[in-house]
């Protein structure tokens, strides 16, 4: 226990004691009197209060807020809040141009400069608020990387708009963008559409990456029961971050550790919840990457192992009927998970953030019979999760791809026409340059090759709303986004920067994909593919230097989650034990 029995702190074990204890510090404390703070509050420990927020998006605005609410929980349980901000790459702003190139390697800046922080001042504690896509697993990686007591907080979804009678999303003014590119709606109407889509502070509001994420942060135990489901322009959600900063000082004084809440099994519940809301496919990419953090094997192939036998629940866009407000209205995580425990699909053993298991925090939930949002285990919207993995020639180490609401075109067999870049498949599908039956395929688009394995959400939402995203299939070594519906297949590895089979398809070759089967198969010989290979060499990018070409120098696969140091395995000291 660091704290006493009569309420002060022992912080002889704590990192912190290297800048606040004994005569040797007398500078360092100096500069905390210059902030304002007393001798008591420079003799407790110090948690650190991250915040994502900036003003490039709605996603990110309202976390500053949260962020001040959660030191006033920090200071009422007795420790010292410390607030500083992190990056975020919002990809509905970098979306479709080349800024998507920053997306994801904006998650390892997030994990490093948070690690940089609590490192550099010696914080004892991390309280981690996020709100856009890779800013909640960058935000969760760093607290796995250095094991202090750590709570995650969502920053909240954006509130629905409303279009025509209708709710609507971002990813509706995505595929609006197609529609009016085939004719079918005017300007004045997407102009109107875009003006009311997003209508508040959050992150994009249906099932895309930020919620799926914020659904893990629950599922793996980092987060508090129900922190995900509120809006962000809600003020009731200031009361979780309150309860997040006094949580994160009771971890203090148990030694609870983010390393002995995200096991295995812990992963494994994240999994599930991915396949049972019909999340983002990039869970598939996040979850491999907060694995490497802390020493745990979790690949692609671990994922969608669980997502095939995992039933798929949550009726959410973009494949369903109901945005995040909803989902929380219905009862959130803590009504899912209740009924997946019910139906045996989780660890129920697994500890929590709460200092109880799982299954202690679900004790008290009651099944609610007058929502439809969230089925129950024995009465799925179908018996296999939302997201599929698929493997073969095409892609030996692996793919994946949404299936939630796809009720037809599970499969597909057709001719490749081949785009090295997103912007030339973009450019094409916008000039209705296609045929029905073909098989799109983006390449160099990898964490490698891109460099920074963007999204093709305004690619595959164009062609969603010309209404043929149903009579093509479109496949990448880069990435979809949480927002896409169709049949999609990214992360196909190895991708083409590094020789692999999509780096060597030739326009007209017969590309077979069968979702429910898993498999994914170029029809060429091997023979052809290996004469193919000896002309073969990898593309020069863009980019010969700054923060994309050190990405490229050492991101890996996508199936092992494009990471970019040894995680684990290189660790040599935990920086909670300095």
């Amino acid at each position: 226990m660091a704290r006493k029995a009569d309420g002060t702190w022992d912080k002889s074990k704590l990192p912190s004691r290297h800048v606040t204890e004994g005569p040797a510090r007398s500078p360092h404390r100096s500069y905390y009197y210059a902030m304002g703070l007393g001798s008591r509050e420079i003799r407790q420990p110090f948690v650190g209060v991250a915040s994502c927020w900036n003003e490039a998006a709605p996603c990110n605005t309202a976390l500053m807020r949260q962020a001040h609410a959660v030191s006033e929980g920090v200071k009422k349980a007795g420790a010292t809040p410390r607030e500083f901000c992190t990056i975020t790459v919002t990809d509905g702003i970098a979306m479709g141009h080349e800024g998507m190139r920053s997306s994801l390697v904006s998650r390892e800046v997030i994990a490093d400069s948070v690690e940089l922080t609590m490192r550099g001042h010696s914080y004892d504690a991390l309280v981690g608020i996020a709100g856009c896509d890779k800013s909640l697993p960058g935000m969760m990686m760093a607290m796995l990387r250095l094991n202090v007591p750590s709570v995650f907080l969502y920053g909240g979804s954006i509130l629905p708009g409303r279009w025509k009678g209708r709710d609507v999303t971002v990813v509706d003014v995505f595929e609006a963008v197609g529609q009016h590119s085939a004719g079918n709606l005017p300007e004045s109407e997407l102009t109107a559409l875009e003006q009311v889509a997003c209508p508040s502070d959050g992150a994009c509001g249906g099932q895309f990456t930020a919620n799926t994420m914020a659904c893990v942060s629950e599922a793996i135990g980092l987060a508090l029961p129900l922190s995900a489901s509120l809006p962000a322009p809600y003020l009731d959600r200031d009361a979780y971050a309150v309860a997040s900063g006094e949580a994160v000082v009771r971890l203090i004084e148990t030694g609870l550790r983010p390393r002995d809440i995200c096991t295995r099994k812990a992963f494994e519940n994240a999994a599930v919840v991915v396949a049972a809301t019909g999340g983002s496919t990039n869970g598939g990419l996040h979850l491999p990457a907060m694995a490497h953090e802390c020493g745990i094997e979790f690949t692609l192939a671990d994922v969608a192992d669980i997502f095939k036998r995992t039933p798929y629940l949550a009726d959410l866009k973009p494949g369903g009927r109901y945005v995040a407000k909803d989902m929380g209205e219905a009862g959130g995580m803590p009504m899912l998970m209740k009924t997946l425990l019910d139906g045996g699909y989780l660890h129920g053993d697994c500890m929590t953030v709460t200092g109880k298991t799982l299954a202690e925090n679900l004790a008290d939930v009651v099944w609610r019979d007058d929502q439809d949002v969230i089925r129950p285990h024995t009465n799925p919207l179908s018996p296999t999760g939302g997201v599929v993995g698929l493997w073969g020639s095409l892609a030996p180490e692996g793919s994946i791809v949404k299936v939630a609401g796809m009720q037809s075109h599970r499969s597909h067999r057709g001719p490749a026409r081949v785009f090295d870049g997103e912007e030339a498949c973009f450019a094409a599908v916008e000039a209705g340059d296609y045929k029905d039956g073909d098989v799109l395929v983006i390449r160099y688009e990898g964490p490698r090759g891109g460099p920074g394995m963007r999204e093709m959400l305004s690619t595959t939402a164009a062609l969603s709303g010309q209404g043929r995203g149903d009579k093509v299939a479109l496949i990448t070594d880069g990435r979809f986004s949480g927002g896409t519906r169709g049949l999609c297949i990214g992360h196909i590895g190895p991708e083409a920067q590094l020789g692999g089979p999509i780096a060597l398809i030739e326009d007209g070759d017969i590309i077979a994909i069968d979702a429910d089967a898993g498999t994914i198969e170029l029809e060429v010989p091997a023979e052809e593919l290996a004469r193919r290979k000896e002309h073969w060499k990898p593309r020069v990018t863009a980019y010969g230097s700054g923060a994309l070409w050190k990405y490229a120098q050492g991101v890996g696969p996508a199936h092992l989650g494009a990471v970019t140091h040894p995680g684990f395995e290189g660790e040599r000291h935990v920086y909670a034990d300095i």
